[in-house]
């Protein structure tokens, strides 16, 4: 009997959960997916394989693909780091070496040649990748650790550099680019889609995110709505979900809403992704939702064959020019109030809205003659 107690005892309660770690210490994969991502050990849990499932998938949607993939690829280049200097990324305990991290970010912005350095930004981008996963293993990064932060002032004051910002997208280029255009179905596509983005502001990836209707896909971010007036565009960004109005224009050829509904019309599409592959032959709509790269691809096309900036050499004039450029052109070209392009780009700050003004204020107010001279 009291051996039959005893076993008892060392027996675990099934009504007793123990949590299993997030990620092996050692385990470079994406915290997000796969075996990295635990649950607790529940007594019939295998009745949690669908929950587990959804987990996974909610994990991985808390920050943005495009974010995912860089954090990814910022701890794949620290870990490899790590490595050819016989060390280990996750040394330190509970947290990590904050020299370690001071040393990395020291190589970063001044590498062994041939290796090319890389800039203020993507340094503190790398920082942020660092914590996160970090913070998925459950250790925590103190980015505002004395060694860590002095390291990175230093960098700042010897490699900071002013931004380099794409060129806007003026009102005469826009209607220089869609020019270039002709009307079959692939060009009636992307006049609409860089008539809308413009006149909307989007980014190419909220242009190409969007459906017909509400709840018409399930990796869609927003849909339409076409009005007399205008286009209500409901989208959910950066920022959060947004509504977006575009009215209609002043004549047919330069109006964006004209533009989306011949091409819907044409197209026969009635649900699913608004912009879609368009068949070979140019004839129908594939159901596809196009790549966000498409729009960076057709803006330089367009760019090119409209003749902008034709002062420059070819690879100049490509690389001024991405989808940022439809964004910032809007809020340059537009004559109205901060407030309302602040609105219609879904800023939180003025102080942001005025980074994609390109050059718009500039001697607006003439202090040299105000000041008596």
């Amino acid at each position: 009997m009291k051996q039959e107690r005893q076993s008892e005892t060392n027996q675990k309660s099934p009504a007793e959960p123990t949590i299993a770690p997030l990620s092996n210490p050692g385990d470079e994969r994406d915290p997000h997916g796969g075996d990295s991502f635990k649950v607790p050990n529940l007594a019939g849990s295998g009745a949690l394989d669908r929950l587990v499932d959804t987990a996974k998938d909610y994990a991985r949607h808390a920050t943005a693909e495009n974010t995912n993939a860089a954090y990814k690829a910022d701890w794949a280049h620290f870990s490899s780091w790590c490595r050819r200097r016989g060390t280990e990324p996750l040394s330190g305990d509970p947290c990590p070496d904050p020299q370690l991290i001071g040393l990395y970010i020291a190589e970063c912005a001044s590498p062994t040649p041939p290796a090319p350095s890389l800039t203020v930004a993507t340094i503190e981008r790398r920082l942020s990748g660092l914590a996160w996963h970090y913070q998925q293993r459950g250790f925590q990064l103190n980015r505002k650790d004395r060694h860590i932060a002095t390291v990175l002032a230093g960098i700042k004051r010897k490699h900071a550099r002013p931004p380099v910002q794409k060129e806007a997208i003026l009102a005469d280029d826009i209607l220089d680019m869609i020019d270039t255009l002709d009307y079959g179905l692939r060009d009636m596509r992307d006049r609409a889609i860089l008539l809308v983005g413009y006149a909307g502001g989007l980014r190419r990836s909220e242009s190409v995110s969007l459906d017909l209707g509400r709840d018409d896909t399930e990796d869609g971010k927003g849909w339409i709505a076409i009005e007399e007036q205008g286009l209500i565009l409901t989208l959910r960004g950066k920022t959060g979900w947004r509504e977006v109005e575009i009215g209609r224009g002043s004549s047919d050829a330069t109006c964006p809403v004209h533009a989306l509904e011949q091409y819907l019309h044409y197209a026969k599409i009635n649900f699913g992704p608004l912009f879609q592959r368009i068949t070979r032959d140019d004839r129908k709509a594939t159901g596809d939702r196009l790549s966000d790269k498409h729009v960076a691809r057709l803006i330089k096309k367009t760019v090119l064959a409209a003749g902008i900036r034709a002062d420059l050499p070819e690879q100049e004039r490509l690389a001024l020019y991405s989808g940022h450029s439809l964004r910032a052109g809007l809020a340059t070209s537009a004559n109205v109030d901060e407030r309302y392009i602040q609105k219609q780009l879904g800023h939180a700050s003025p102080e942001m809205t005025r980074r994609y003004q390109r050059n718009r204020d500039r001697f607006r107010v003439n202090l040299t003659k105000a000041a008596g001279l």
